[in-house]
This record gives structure tokens, sequence and C-alpha cells, in this order.
């Protein structure tokens, strides 16, 4: 398949630059993987396709203050670093803009000096390898000093740092929000356990690979950027148990997809494992583990929705997408949501 099979037209005013004043009251595209029947609902109704001996399953990553400016410590030129990911104690993957100040060897300074990087390495693909110094704890000195990198489309400054966390973020580490779990309440949360329905936590660090488009027209070609995940016994067994017996498999977004696909067998069992996934989800491919899908609405020729193509079909998507936007859905990380059942 080729990336423009992907396209859509989508009129640059439905790009959402703020949450919803409710997480839960945004709206919500039912769409039917198998006959293509769109239904126009909220988002506090998705308790309504969820059954009693379902399982729910959920990304708790917490997304850090990831986005630092400082200057090079030489010449004062000014820098931004995006963190991606932790390679090992101090050392992170950076994307810098701009990139021509940071050559190997180069120093930068945050916070009048609370916060130094070298520049130790750089990539085929330009993300940097640096080495932070600092005094005392660095989360505490990253919260002092960092900020919540919203994604490059949303223009407004976010007044409420914690809307762009989901009520359930957990384990820091994540570059960017697993966005269709932000329509949760605790209160939704609450009612879908009542409702007997088991509710799963498996952990997907967001990186480089929700900032890096598809660049390749043949998708065979387009390799996605690792992302750190883990999968616990616990979540794994109640899983394998819950599909043993017949209840449905719910994934909360593409992370949650992505990391579920990634820990799974042959037979569609999930392992409990730890590690770095790749794992690159388009038409063709056979899904192991989950059943239905929710999730927000994506960019043309992005991987996200390439994934949900391959669950629901190309066609039935782009469909239900130009529906969307004639119906004035509001689309990406503040948008509305649709679930694929």
């Amino acid at each position: 398949m080729r990336r423009q099979d992907f396209y859509f037209d989508l009129p640059e005013e439905l790009i959402a630059q703020y949450p919803i004043e409710k997480r839960d009251s945004s709206r919500l595209m039912v769409l039917d993987k198998e006959t293509g029947a769109i239904e126009h609902k909220e988002f506090k109704d998705i308790i309504d396709y969820l059954n009693k001996g379902d399982c729910l399953v959920l990304n708790d990553t917490r997304v850090i203050p990831a986005r630092l400016f400082g200057q090079k410590e030489d010449t004062g030129g000014k820098i931004e670093f995006l963190l991606l990911n932790r390679v090992e104690k101090d050392k992170w993957q950076v994307l810098v803009k701009p990139g021509k100040r940071a050559r190997i060897g180069t120093t930068f300074v945050f916070g009048d000096g609370l916060l130094k990087a070298d520049v130790l390495d750089i990539d085929e693909e330009g993300v940097r390898i640096v080495e932070f110094k600092y005094d005392g704890i660095f989360e505490e000195v990253l919260d002092k000093l960092g900020e919540i990198p919203l994604p490059p489309y949303i223009k407004q400054k976010l007044e409420d740092r914690e809307r762009y966390q989901t009520v359930y973020s957990k384990k820091e580490g994540s570059a960017a929000a697993p966005t269709a779990g932000l329509h949760f309440t605790d209160e939704l949360l609450e009612k879908i356990k009542e409702k007997g329905v088991e509710i799963v936590y498996i952990t997907l660090h967001v990186g480089l690979g929700t900032f890096r488009p598809v660049k390749v027209d043949n998708l065979d070609e387009h390799k996605m950027h690792s992302e750190f995940f883990e999968v616990s016994d616990k979540a794994a067994n109640t899983i394998n148990e819950i599909k043993k017996k017949g209840g449905k498999i719910i994934a909360v977004g593409t992370t949650t997809t992505r990391t579920l696909e990634s820990s799974s067998n042959s037979e569609g069992l999930v392992i409990p494992k730890r590690g770095w996934t790749d794992i690159f989800i388009y038409p063709g491919y056979k899904f192991k583990v989950i059943d239905k899908l929710i999730t927000n609405f994506h960019l043309p020729e992005s991987t996200l929705i390439m994934l949900v193509s391959a669950l629901a079909g190309r066609e039935n998507v782009l469909r239900a997408y130009n529906i969307a936007v004639k119906e004035k859905y509001r689309f990406f990380s503040f948008g509305d949501a649709m679930l694929i059942k």
C-alpha cells in the first residue's frame, strides 16, 4: 500500500486547540468494522458498548515536562530540546532545534546552569544522544525547568497541564499523551467497573514515533522508531483469562494496541514483557489480541490512521473520516473520539 492511500482533506479549523470542558462530553463516532454502519454519540455513552466480562486496557504512561529551552554554553545561541527516550540514567535521546547548533561535543545550559547537557552522539535521523549534568534529582530539576510538549499543531497555551494527562496516568516517561484516554473521567471508569468490565493497565512511553511523519510512498519501507513498553504478569494473565472466557478486549488508543500486539504470541496470548517495540501496523496486519478500539481522529497519511484502517478497513475509515469532517468533529489530541467495534 502507498502513503497517499490514506489522504483525506482536513480543514484546519477542525484541529482542536484546547480540551473540551468536561472530558467525557466530547463526541463519539461508533463505527462497525463489519458493516461500516456509523452512529453519533457522546463519549460517556461508551459504557453502552462495553459488556460484563469484557476487558478495557489503558496505557498508564504519564507525560514528562520534556520540552526545555536553553542556550549554547559558549555563544549563548538559543536552543530547544525535546526529550524522547531515556537511554540510561542521565543519557537521553533528544530532538534539537536548531539542529545545526548541536554538534558532538557541544554543551548546552538550561535554567541559569541548574541543568547542563553534553551532546555525545547523533544518529542517522538527526536525533542527539545527550548526557545531563545537575545537582539533586533529575525529575525535580526537569519539573522546575521543563514544559509539557504539546503537539506542533496546537497553537494555544494550555492553562492546566493536567488536561494533557489521562486521569489514570502514573508512570512518567512519555513525550506525548496517549490521547484516546483523555476522554475518561474517574466517575466514568468507576461506572465501567460497576458494570463488570475488568480494567487493566499496561505502559508504553510515547516517543519519536508520534512526531515522525511517513515520508516514503511505499509503506513497506517505513521504519517506526522504538518505544519502551511494559506488560505485567497480572495484566497479561487477566487479559488471557478474559479472552479464554469469550470476553472482548477493548484497547484504549493506538499505543495500547501496539503494546498488546507487540507482547502477544502466535496463539494470541499476551506474554508478560518489557522492552522496546517498533511495530508498524497497517492494512494486511492480522490482529492477535484486540477486538475493539477506542481512538481519536488522526492526521492524514499518518501511521495512526493506517493502524485504524488495518482494524476497520481503509474504505470504512476514510468514509467515516469524511463524515466526521462534514459533521465538524474535532480532530487530533484534544479532539473527539471514535469506537471501532
